[in-house]
């Protein structure tokens, strides 16, 4: 499995991602023949160069407007514009426009425009607005456009399996941008790294832009300190300015060779003993619209010999927060125990099966390469079931007599 690890110790921001992914091997002459396909090609350019920052050689890349004629150049290279009000201030459907009239692969439009919302969200959030009321000063401007989309093609380029990220480190202190002296992190930063475990005040400068947040947060599937996984290639993106540490973002390419998936989750519980069992049902679903993935409830004796039920609750550390809020809001419990579990999954991937009723969505589970297990989709099976009249179990039979033919035929 090929794995792509982002090591943010000094965080992250559009432009030291592009020279991290330039540095880690994606074709320099491609990636910008990409970004051609979005037709702006007179409103910048784009250098690319090696270069040291404290000790360490890495790639840097500088997007430079030309109506402006000044670089990409925001104290940490990133998608801020504080106070160049003559940036074009695009909003989203532009965006969107621009993305989707291009001549790029559908899933670089896809990544691409699924980092763009993470960024809209936030600032619609932040700002009180709808998501196309919003003119958004840092998205709509080019060089974060470039950012965005040039990560979505490098993204695509590498072709792996799974991206993973370290703790994020956010910075400290203050920045200046058209709305005043505001807080680091940003507003629109500590909205999209929400859910996300983040590190702050290594120095007292901005070190993740929203910019960085996004392709994060749209991307990264883990985050975790701990690498599990054999270092075959390293990248180094350069920031601009000069801090005590290393302004760099650091990448590993590499390789995991666990054939199971393995992710850390959390268990969450709570013990209920006054509460409407009516409840649960409505609990269970608002606990699964916010990113459970799984919840069961045990009945139990608590003190006293009163009956109660415990509900449990599997998450991951990106949905933590949101199932918490529900818990407390939605239960009467005022309290909830928690511990950190390791999930093994065996690899899975959903064909279509042709049967004579119809097509059916199955789940292939393999270990060690080899098919060990399927499952029909029960939706679709009740589906054909009743436009066809005919009872469950011989859809279900069908589909085992498709998939043990075509086993058969290989």
């Amino acid at each position: 499995m090929r794995v792509l690890y982002y090591d943010c110790f000094c965080g992250i921001s559009g432009d030291m991602n592009l020279g991290a992914m330039i540095d880690l091997g994606v074709d320099k002459d491609y990636l910008l023949k990409e970004i051609s396909k979005l037709k702006l090609d007179s409103e910048y350019e784009i250098n690319v160069k090696k270069t040291i920052k404290k000790g360490i050689s890495g790639t840097k890349v500088d997007v430079i407007i030309k109506s402006q004629g000044h670089h990409h150049d925001h104290n940490h290279g990133h998608s801020h514009h504080h106070g160049h009000g003559d940036h074009h201030h695009r909003n989203l459907e532009d965006i969107e426009n621009i993305i989707n009239s291009s001549d790029l692969k559908d899933k670089i439009k896809k990544l691409s425009l699924n980092i763009f919302m993470q960024i809209a969200e936030a600032e619609a959030k932040v700002h009180g607005k709808s998501l196309y009321e919003v003119h958004f000063h840092e998205v709509g401007a080019i060089d974060s456009i470039i950012d965005i989309v040039g990560s979505a093609i490098c993204l695509d380029y590498l072709e792996v399996d799974k991206i993973m990220a370290s703790h994020v480190q956010v910075g400290g202190g203050f920045v200046k941008c058209e709305h005043g002296i505001i807080p680091v992190p940003a507003p629109a930063t500590v909205e999209i790294l929400k859910g996300i475990p983040i590190k702050t005040g290594l120095v007292s400068f901005e070190t993740t832009t929203p910019t960085g947040a996004a392709i994060l947060a749209a991307n990264v599937k883990e985050f975790t300190n701990k690498i599990g996984f054999s270092i075959d290639k390293v990248g180094y993106g350069i920031g601009n300015r000069e801090l005590e540490i290393p302004n760099v973002l650091r990448v590993y390419l590499g390789r995991e060779e666990r054939i199971e998936d393995t992710e850390e989750q959390y268990i969450l519980e709570a013990n209920i003993d006054d509460m409407n069992p009516e409840f649960y049902s409505y609990v269970e679903e608002r606990l699964f619209e916010e990113g459970a993935l799984d919840v069961f409830k045990t009945p139990i004796i608590m003190k006293k010999g009163r009956p109660a039920i415990k509900l449990t609750i599997l998450v991951n550390e990106k949905k933590k927060k949101d199932v918490l809020e529900v818990v407390f809001k939605e239960t009467t419990s005022i309290g909830i125990r928690k511990y950190k579990v390791e999930k093994i999954m065996l690899k899975r991937e959903f064909i279509k099966v042709e049967t004579k009723y119809g097509g059916v969505m199955v789940k292939n589970s393999y270990h060690q390469d080899k098919l060990v297990k399927y499952k029909a989709e029960y939706e679709d099976c009740k589906r054909l079931a009743r436009e066809n009249n005919i009872p469950l179990e011989e859809v279900y039979r069908e589909v085992r007599k498709v998939i043990q033919e075509d086993i058969n035929d290989k």
